[in-house]
C-alpha cells in the first residue's frame, strides 16, 4: 500500500507497458506449443477475440476469424442491426470530419434495431458453419439474449463498460446477471470487470468467461471521461486469482480475456502470463482489410448520446486478416503474425500450454522497452523528418 496523502492510501497497479517476462531455464520448441483454449463445450485454436465492434467485426469478419480459428463477437446493437444495408452508414462514419464525427454517430446509432436483422446476421454466420457469438449490454439483454439465442448463436456476450451482478438504483431499475444467465441455455460471457470481489460475483452467477478491462482500448475515452479504470496487468491478474480460487472451490474453469490495450505481440504474451487464457483484439483487427471500418476503428461507447466515452481513431489498412495472425510480417512493431509472437514467446519462457504460461515469471521493468534501443529512436525521429 502507497499513500497519495497523509491518510489517503492507494494499491499500486501495473500496466503491460510497466512489466516484462522473464525466460525459463528450460525452452520449448515454438512449433510443441499448444495455443488452445475453451468457452464452455466449444475450444479454439487460437486465444484471440475479434472485438464486438462496427469497425471491427460484421458477419463476413465473423467467418473469417471462425475459419482461422480464432472467435469473432458481433455487437447486436450496432450498425449491422440497425441498418439493411451497413454499407451507407460506414461509409459516412469513414468519411466524417473529425470534428464532426461524435455527431454523426450519434445520429446514426439513433436508428432502431431490428429484430428480424438480429436474426439475420446471426444465421448468416451459423449457416457457414462458422462459431456465431453476438454481444449486447444488459439494459437490452432481456430481448436480444433470447432472440439470439433462437437465432442459433453459439455463444453470448453480456458486455458494458462496467458489469456487475449488484447495481443498486433509487429508481427501482436493476438487471440480475444471475437471472440473465438463467434464462438461456447457450453459455454467456460477461464483462467488463478489474477487480477481485467484482470477478468473484460474476463467476458465481454463471458467467461462462469473463472480460476483464475498463478504458485500456485504443478508441475508448471512459479513463479521461470519468477517471475510472485499472492497469491492464493488475486487472487481469486480480480476474485471475478469482478465476483459480472459484475453480478450486467449484471445479468449473472459466476463461478469462483480456478486453483492451492488446496491440502487439509482445502485449498478448503478457496478458496470458497474467492470467488470460484469450486475447480480445479491438485496433489490431480493425487494420485488416476485411474490416468493416475502412481504415477507422471507434468503442461501443462513442456513440453514447449524452455522454461519448470513445472516439474514432485512424488505424489505416496495412495487411491482411491472414497476415496480422499468421503473417508474414512485413513491419517490425509486433503488429502482424500475432500467433507466431505468441508461440515463440511461450518457448522462450518454457510454457507448452496457455495454462502453463500463467505460470511463468513476471518482472517489473517498465523501461524494458527503452533499455539500449537509443538508435532505433534516433532512426524514427530520421525517418520521421
Amino acid at each position: 500500500m502507497e499513500f497519495i496523502g497523509r491518510t489517503r492510501g492507494a494499491r499500486r497497479a501495473y500496466s503491460f507497458d510497466e512489466i516484462a517476462l522473464a525466460p525459463a531455464s528450460t525452452t520449448v520448441d515454438p512449433q510443441d506449443v499448444d495455443l488452445s483454449w475453451s468457452v464452455g463445450a466449444h475450444r479454439f485454436a487460437l486465444p484471440f477475440m475479434a472485438a464486438a465492434m462496427d469497425s471491427v467485426v460484421d458477419p463476413a469478419m465473423s467467418i473469417q476469424v471462425s475459419e482461422a480459428g480464432g472467435l469473432a463477437v458481433l455487437n447486436l446493437e450496432g450498425i449491422q442491426t440497425r441498418y439493411d444495408d451497413p454499407t451507407e452508414p460506414l461509409e459516412r462514419i469513414a468519411a466524417a470530419a473529425p470534428d464532426e464525427v461524435v455527431g454523426v454517430l450519434q445520429h446514426l446509432y439513433q436508428e432502431p434495431i431490428k429484430d428480424q436483422l438480429v436474426t439475420a446476421r446471426i444465421r448468416a454466420i451459423v449457416d457457414t458453419g462458422a462459431v456465431a457469438c453476438v454481444s449486447v449490454t444488459p439494459a437490452r439483454a432481456p430481448h436480444l439474449l433470447p432472440l439470439a439465442e433462437e437465432a442459433g448463436a453459439h455463444l453470448l456476450a453480456l458486455q458494458s463498460t462496467v458489469v456487475t451482478d449488484r447495481h443498486h438504483s433509487s429508481r427501482g431499475r436493476s438487471v440480475s446477471v444471475r437471472d440473465l444467465i438463467e434464462r438461456v441455455a447457450v453459455p454467456v460471457m460477461v464483462g467488463n470487470c478489474v477487480g477481485y470481489d467484482a470477478a468473484m460475483a460474476l463467476l458465481d452467477a454463471g458467467a461462462a468467461g469473463l472480460f476483464v478491462g475498463v478504458g485500456p482500448g485504443a478508441a475508448c475515452t471512459s479513463r479521461r471521461v470519468l477517471g475510472v479504470g485499472v492497469p491492464q496487468a493488475t486487472a487481469v491478474a486480480d480476474a485471475a486469482a478469482a478465476r483459480d480460487e472459484y475453480h478450486r472451490r467449484t471445479g468449473r474453469y472459466v476463461p478469462v480475456v483480456a478486453d483492451g490495450g492488446i496491440a502487439v505481440g509482445g502485449d498478448v504474451a503478457k496478458a496470458i502470463a497474467c492470467g488470460a487464457d484469450a486475447v480480445m483484439l479491438g485496433s489490431a483487427l480493425a487494420r485488416a482489410e476485411e474490416a468493416p471500418g475502412r481504415g477507422f476503428h471507434w468503442g461501443m461507447a462513442t456513440p453514447h448520446p449524452a455522454l461519448p466515452r470513445g472516439t474514432r481513431i485512424k488505424v489505416g489498412t496495412g495487411a491482411t486478416l491472414q497476415q496480422i495472425l499468421f503473417g508474414p510480417a512485413e513491419t517490425d512493431d509486433g503488429s502482424q503474425n500475432l500467433t507466431e509472437a505468441l508461440r515463440t514467446a511461450m518457448g522462450i519462457c518454457g510454457a507448452r500450454t496457455i495454462r502453463d504460461m500463467h505460470q511463468v515469471e513476471i518482472v517489473i521493468a517498465p523501461t524494458l522497452a527503452s533499455e539500449g534501443k537509443a538508435l532505433q529512436f534516433a532512426q524514427r525521429v530520421g525517418q520521421g523528418r
